[in-house]
């Protein structure tokens, strides 16, 4: 992991296309702002488990479904 020290109005640049700037810190709480292409998916961290967790249950449905019995019922 790298970690940086960022303030205010400074900012980060990931690859060419990914820039994370720091907007506002304020009593422990920091705004950020992130500017990447459309086609690239930016999720806050527990967004992201829940869409994780939500896909694992939808494949484990799928995989339990007896697909046969409907095509043929």
């Amino acid at each position: 992991m790298l970690v940086l020290t960022r303030k205010q109005n400074q900012s980060i640049v990931i690859a060419d296309n990914i820039t994370i700037k720091i907007i506002e810190v304020n009593e422990g709480n920091v705004k950020i702002g992130i500017d990447a292409p459309k086609n690239i998916p930016v999720f806050r961290e527990e967004i992201y488990d829940e869409i994780q967790k939500e896909n694992r249950r939808a494949a484990e449905v799928s995989k339990d479904l007896n697909l046969d019995g409907l095509l043929k019922g």
